[in-house]
Formats: structure tokens, sequence, C-alpha cells
């Protein structure tokens, strides 16, 4: 940009100089993790039918979705000749603005795209070669050794996510400068999409290997977790991977891209209305820093227990990541107090910084409350075994509802305070602050990222030891970090959820700003602000209010379907003589065969179903209507998430604390109703739950690329033929599910 001074411009430079030293670090941690040593044969054959599942299942997902892919880089490209591009575009580019536009935006989405799948991709692989490593130390009684090896696997996809993400929209802004929201628009709707595709994916087959061997090994054989005897637990080790690691990588990643798109796109607003640039440059350098500050504290990990100083040393690994994590927090806020003060010239921003990571905070004790078994609510849950699994399911039910309602209150109090702290300005003020709260929550991306991956690393190396026969000492190792890695995934699943309505919102803000900006152009009257008080924005919103709970319908029944052949399947060898006495290694491949055809079925159906429902109600009702669609999503959406991942994770600690040894322990009946407890919860905390966070910003974004052609043809006879066809496909989606559900039974 020409009104860039050389100071700021030098600052961009130096932005990109940091993502590219997150990307180098990565490459030092992949190098590290590999340089590990790997363990004894018996260790490596379980390593090794792990590795081969995953990877497979990731080339079947990439061959699934690479059709939609294309044929939406063709949209994008051909959208820009439907509607012209910005005034600022014309400006920047001239007479081929619409050529260049049409180019970068498409260019975008597909580096969005391929962002969003090496974070996926190369994360879940780093996190295998982990595994096996951590299993390895454990063996040598090594607790500090096995952690830092997990630790660093995780924090290599945290600090890909951060450098990736931060190139990505930086360079789009250097090159576009003001026309930037033409192209950035299509960089986070790329990393949505396969975000969304890598969710959905991964969370059924985690769940339908994780139910299905569940059933079979713990409840009708009482076998232990990760009895090698069992035929689906090669199927749940991998589903861990492509599920939590690949998924959730994924997903945070298209929330740290789409807090930098609002951000960026709400300062541009603000910089034609000020004539000031730090607008648009002050959030990608506080990205920046929290880069940085995560390269500290994840760097920090493993020395927290070697500290000689008492009250600083660390007891455990969950009270070093912690820390870890306050330390990253504290290096953030007082950076970036620090250049908002010598940068721009005031604290607000800052301020609004500091609440977003406090946000990020207070998330832990929160979700740790309700999901703890040290906590009433879990234990209420246990107690609740004693009379069966239906009280069991209710218990996990209420927990998670009323955890939802705190979860929003939390949001609700971080967003008033963007009001309070631009009270008496202008709205767009009070918007912006919304995206420097996304900001600020997701600029420790890199810690919490390792902190999720943390755990599906620990549950597999306990999985591996426990199928190659290691002994009691590299057990407890094992378990306990196991159990740190149950804490820490049920802490960044709720972080995620609340980081997607944080940008999702500040998307809708955007989405408001953008239709107004169409609107003049156009010299139609101008939206300031969606109305809930007419009948099509009352339409608008309650089928908006709707989507998450038909997404999550098709999520559940997709489990169960797969979930059930897998039953099938492993009930089958178990009758297979000499399986069941250890003679006989089970087919572990069958089932993982079975898990990764069912869970590339309902991709394609349920992303239609998040792509098309929002342009229908805009065709049909108007753009009014759509806002208003996009808020009951927001809205419900967040509920849903809340209440489904919590009463999941709820149930799931009530199940290992029973496993522990209370009320009878393994195989009482109080552990048997904790059990189907905790495999009705698995698909609402780690499917249906978590794939809303994508779905939430997909509708968002496809409705903020869709509404300039919206507002532009609408009440033609173009706009009625595209709503046809869109009802069309979208009951296609419908028929497609239902057709499956005819030929599972």
């Amino acid at each position: 940009m020409n009104e860039l001074s050389q100071l700021e411009q030098t600052m961009l430079w130096g932005v990109i100089g940091v993502a590219l030293t997150s990307l180098i670090y990565a490459y030092w941690l992949w190098k590290a993790t590999k340089a590990e040593d790997k363990g004894n044969a018996k260790m490596q054959e379980v390593w090794n039918a792990i590795k081969k599942g995953a990877e497979g299942y990731l080339k079947k997902q990439l061959r699934t979705i690479i059709f939609v892919l294309l044929s939406l880089t063709i949209v994008l490209f051909l959208s820009v000749y439907v509607v012209p591009p910005s005034a600022e575009a014309f400006a920047r580019f001239g007479k081929s603005a619409t050529l260049v536009v049409a180019l970068g935006r498409t260019a975008a989405f597909i580096v969005g795209a391929a962002f969003s799948t090496l974070v996926g991709q190369l994360g879940m692989r780093v996190a295998i070669e982990a595994n096996v490593r951590v299993t390895a130390k454990a063996l040598k009684g090594s607790y500090n050794g096995a952690l830092t090896v997990a630790y660093r696997a995780g924090t290599f996809t945290g600090m890909l996510t951060d450098g990736l993400g931060l190139l990505g929209g930086t360079v789009i802004f250097m090159l576009f400068g003001k026309a930037a929201p033409d192209a950035l628009l299509g960089f986070g709707f790329g990393g949505t999409l396969v975000a969304l595709f890598m969710r959905i994916g991964g969370g059924i087959y985690t769940k339908a290997a994780d139910v299905g061997a569940d059933l079979v090994g713990k409840i009708e054989k009482n076998l232990p977790e990760d009895d090698p005897r069992n035929a689906g637990v090669i199927a749940d080790l991998v589903g861990d991977n492509v599920g939590d690691c690949a998924g959730m990588a994924a997903d945070i990643f298209e929330s740290y891209e789409v807090t930098i798109v609002s951000a960026l796109i709400l300062g541009l607003v603000l910089f034609h209305l000020t004539g000031a640039t730090f607008w648009i440059v002050y959030p990608l350098v506080v990205r920046a820093i929290g880069v940085l500050s995560s390269i500290v504290g994840t760097l920090a990990v493993p020395t927290w227990e070697k500290i000689s100083i008492k009250f600083l040393r660390a007891k455990d690994a969950e009270e070093a990541m912690f820390r870890s994590y306050e330390l990253s927090s504290l290096i953030t806020i007082l950076f970036s107090f620090a250049f908002a003060l010598f940068y721009a010239g005031e604290w607000k921003l800052a301020l609004l910084n500091a609440v977003g990571i406090g946000l990020a905070v207070v998330f832990n004790p929160l979700t740790s409350y309700f999901t703890s078994h040290k906590f009433r609510p879990v234990k209420e849950i246990v107690e609740s075994t004693k009379s069966g699994s239906a009280t069991t399911i209710l218990s996990g039910l209420a927990t998670g509802m009323e955890s939802s309602v705190w979860s929003v209150f939390v949001i609700a109090i971080a967003l008033a305070l963007s009001y309070l702290i631009y009270f008496g300005m202008p709205p767009i003020y009070m918007l912006y602050g919304v995206a420097m709260i996304g900001i600020g929550m997701l600029s420790l991306t890199g810690n919490n990222v390792a902190m999720d991956a943390f755990g599906p690393i620990a549950d597999n190396a306990n999985g591996i030891g426990e199928m190659a026969g290691v002994g009691k000492s590299a057990w407890k190792i094992m378990a306990d970090l196991d159990a740190v890695g149950n804490t820490t995934k049920a802490i960044t699943k709720q972080l995620a959820i609340a980081s997607a309505v944080v940008a999702a919102t500040a998307l809708f803000f955007s989405f408001v700003t953008d239709i107004g900006i169409v609107q003049t152009r156009l010299g139609l009257p101008v939206l300031s602000a969606i109305r809930i008080s007419t009948l099509d924005t009352v339409i608008g919103f309650l089928i908006g209010g709707s989507l998450p709970f038909l997404f999550s319908s098709f999520s559940i029944k997709a489990v169960a379907r797969a979930a059930t052949k897998i039953v099938k399947e492993v009930r089958a060898q178990f009758k297979r003589p000499g399986v069941m006495q250890g003679r006989v290694k089970p087919e572990y491949d069958k089932v993982v065969a079975i898990t990764t055809a069912a869970a590339q079925k309902d991709l394609v159906s349920l992303v239609i179903l998040a792509v098309t429902l929002p342009l229908i109600v805009g065709l049909i009702f108007k753009v009014e209507a759509l806002g208003a669609f996009l808020a009951g999503v927001i809205l419900v959406g967040q509920l849903m998430a809340v209440f489904m991942a919590v009463s999941g994770g709820a149930l799931d600690n009530a199940k290992k604390y029973i496993e522990d040894g209370y009320l009878g322990g393994k195989g009482s009946d109080a552990h048997k109703a904790s059990v189907e407890g905790d495999t009705f919860g698995d698909p609402l905390k780690d499917t249906a739950g978590p794939a809303l966070n994508p779905m939430i910003k997909v509708v968002n974004l496809i409705s903020l690329i869709a509404a300039p052609v919206i507002v532009q043809y609408q009440g033609r006879t173009g706009s009625w033929i595209a709503a046809i066809l869109l009802i069309g496909l979208f009951v296609w989606a419908l028929r497609q599910s239902k057709t499956q559900v005819l030929a599972a039974n």
C-alpha cells in the first residue's frame, strides 16, 4: 500500500520473517522428533499398522474432496465477473482489476485450502512419528523425556498453523493493499472448507471406531481399552490421529486465518474513515508477537519440572503446559501494550487483545469444572452410574446443557467489553473491537494446538504400550500422560468452539459492513443493521437456528451406521478360533477399511447442506434475511457445540474415574453403565460438536462471498433459477443420507 510508511512496510516484512521463523521452528521440532528411538520390534509393528491406516484414510479423503474444491475454484473465479470488484481494486489495478482480483481470489482459495490441508496432514504425520517414540521413552523410565517428545510433536502442528496462517494473510495484504478483502475471502473460505471436510471425516472415523471397539471389547467381552485381541483397536488408534490431530489442526488453523480476514476487512473500513493505517497493520504485528511468545512458551515446557525453585517447579505435565501458556500470555500482553502505545498511540487495542487472551484462559477452569472428576458435575455422573446407563446419560446431558449457558455468558461478557471500551464511538469501532478480541484469543495458537495434539499422541503411545506388552513402570508414565492429554483435549475443544463463535461474530459484522458498501455503490438503501422484526428475517433466523440440528443429526447418524458395521465385524472376528485366546492375531485391516469407507460417505452431502442452505435463504428472502440466518446459526451452533462437547467429555471422564477403582472399578455394573454413557457421548464430543466449528464459519464465509451477488441480482429471473437449482442440490444431500440409512439396514 502506498499509504504505508517506510516503518510500517518494514513491520510487515518483519511479520513475514516471524512467520518463516515459526516454520523453521516447526521443521526443527519435526527433525528432533524423528531423531528419537522408535523402540522394539513389537512396538513398531503396532505403530506401522496405525501409520498405514491413518495415511490411507487421508489419501482417500483427499480424493473425495478434490472434486468439490475444483468446482468451487471455478465458481470463485467467475464470481468476480458476476459482481465487479471493489472501487479500491480498480484504483490499484486499473482496467485489469477484474482479471487480477479473479485470479487473486482463486489463488487465495487454493492457497487457503492447501495450507489447511498441510496443517492437518503434516501435523498428523508428525504426531504418528511421535507416539511410538513416547512409548520408547516411557519404556526407559523417562517421564520428562516422554513428555518432551509428545509435546514437541504437538508443538510442530501449532507452529505450522501459526506460520502458514500469518504468512498467507500478510502476503495477500501486501500484494493487494486496500483491495485485499477481495482476495482474503477466498483465502479464508479455502481453509475453512477443507477444515470442515477434515473435521467431519475425521470425527466420523474416530468415533465409529471407538464406539464399535468399546461396545464389543469392553461391554461384551470385558477386555481392557487397547487389548490386542480386539480387532477394532487399531482403527480406534488411527481415529485419534485423523480426528484429533488432523481434524483439530485444520479447524484451529481456519479460525486463525478467519480472524485475520475479518480484522483486515473491518480495519480497512476504519482506515477509510480515519485515514490511520494502524487499523490494518496492528493485528498482523500482534499475531507475530503471539507467535514469538508461543515459541518461548513451548520451549519452556520440559524445563518446569527441572527448576530448582520449589514454588516454580511443575509437579506434572499438565501444570508444565499451563505454566508455559501463562508465560506466553504474559509476554503477549506486555508487548502488545508496548507496541500499541508506541505505534498507535493508544491502549484500547491492546486491552481488547488482553480480553481475548483472558477469554482463552477463563475457559481452562470453566471446562475443567464441568469435565474433571475433581468437581461436582462429573461426581454426580459417577454416582448416577449406580442406577444404570439411562441415568448416566441423563446426568451427562444435563451437565452439557448447563455448561453451554455459562460459556455463552463468558463470551457475551468479553464482547460487551468491546462495547464499553468504544462506548460513544461509531458502531464500526465496536465491531472492530470484537475482531481484536479474536486476534488476541488465537494469538497463542501455537500453545493451544500443542496441548490439543499432545492428547492423541499420549493416547496412542498408551495404546501401543498396552498392545506391545510394556512393563508396569512404563505403563504408569503413559497412563499419567494420557490422563493429562484428556484434560488438555477437553480444554482446547472448548477454546476451539469459543474462538469459532468470536470469529463467526466478527465475520457477521464484516457481512453487514460489506453489504452496506455494495448497496452504496449500487445506489440502494444501505443496510446498517439486521432487524428481527420482519417476517422474512424471522424466517431466516428460524432456518439458521435449525441448521446446526440438521447438521449434527446427519453426523451422528453417520457414526451410528459405521459403528454398527464395526460391531458386526469385531464380533465375527472374536468367533474365529484362537483370537480370544490370543493365539491368532485379528485382521485389524478389515476394520480399518470399513471405517475408512464409512467416513467418506457423508462428507460431500454434509458440506452441501452447509453451503446451499444460506444461499437458498438469501436468494429467496433477500440479504437481510440471510443476515438473520447467520445470527441463528451462530447462536444455536455455539449452544449445541458446547453442550455436545461437554456432555461427551464429562461422560468420558466419569468412565475413567470408575476405571481407576471407584465403585468397583473395571467390570462392575457401574463401569458397564459408564462405558455405555461414554459410547453415547463419544460422537457428541468428537464428531458432531467439533464439526459445528468450521460449519459455522463456512456458512458465514459463503454468505459473505455471495452477498454482493444477491444484492445486485435480487428479484431477477436468474436468481430464482439459481435458487431452484440449489434447492435441488439440498434435497439431493438429504436423500443421499436417507439412502445410506436404508442401505445400512
